[in-house]
């Protein structure tokens, strides 16, 4: 991935962060958004550049309209693309809101904040991207295993949003298709995140329901990212990836 240009949404933490750092040790420059924890996004930017790759960390918030495309934009003329052009190479869209809750506890503004970052922000980070990719531009986004099976209630929310990226994936992968540009989704499992650790109060439930019966570290997402982002994966396209332990089987 030398002289790649990627950004990730959502990167001073968890899968983002781990994916973010992946990414550089790759050999891809760098940026990602984050919303409110600067140093958190400090320390990543150091590790990217500890590769001796670019980072650039930028404060958006997927959740308005005008920051979700215009960290594209920030992105592709602050790092610059393949042979200096102010082009994008590669988005993950990892940023999310991870609300779970009884159907009828639901309110009209969380819903509004689920559907906001979790749908129209990738829309439109994926809108801006792919006016500024070129052949060979990846565009990945970080779904659910609630999108296979939902275990129990209070994930009505939060598994809509995320199952209509399913349907943008595979839109994006037709509509992209013939300029050499590929759409996948990835979809975690429990994965040991501050939040969602891996000793927190619901961890051993869930760490049940995967056929290995632990959790998985986000270097494991990460991984599964980077070889979506990278040359050998330019035949897969419109597809599903599960990284969950079994979850879904």
């Amino acid at each position: 991935m030398n002289g790649t240009v990627a950004l990730v949404t959502g990167g001073s933490r968890g899968i983002g962060a781990a994916t973010a750092v992946r990414l550089a040790r790759e050999g891809a420059d760098v940026a990602f958004t984050y919303v409110r924890d600067k140093e958190a996004a400090d320390d990543v930017a150091g590790r990217i550049r500890a590769l001796g790759r670019r980072a650039l960390a930028l404060r958006a918030d997927s959740a308005d309209p005008e920051e979700a495309a215009a960290a594209v934009d920030r992105a592709a003329e602050g790092l610059g693309g393949h042979g200096g052009r102010s082009g994008l190479d590669v988005l993950v869209n990892n940023a999310g809101v991870g609300l779970l809750g009884p159907l009828d506890s639901l309110t009209l503004a969380d819903i509004d904040r689920v559907l906001a970052v979790n749908v129209r922000g990738v829309f439109l980070a994926s809108q801006a991207a792919a006016a500024r990719m070129g052949r060979g531009g990846r565009i990945i986004t970080i779904g659910t295993c609630m999108t296979q099976r939902v275990p129990g209630p209070g994930g009505t929310l939060y598994a809509t949003g995320k199952s209509a990226l399913i349907g943008l994936t595979k839109a994006l992968a037709r509509e992209l298709g013939e300029r050499g540009i590929t759409a996948n989704i990835v979809h975690p499992g429990p994965i040991d995140t501050d939040m969602n650790p891996a000793d927190g109060p619901y961890a051993a439930g869930q760490a049940a329901m995967t056929a290995v019966g632990r959790f998985g570290e986000a270097a494991e997402v990460a991984s599964m990212v980077a070889y979506l982002a990278g040359a050998e994966a330019a035949y897969i396209t419109g597809a599903e990836f599960s990284v969950d332990g079994g979850h879904a089987a």
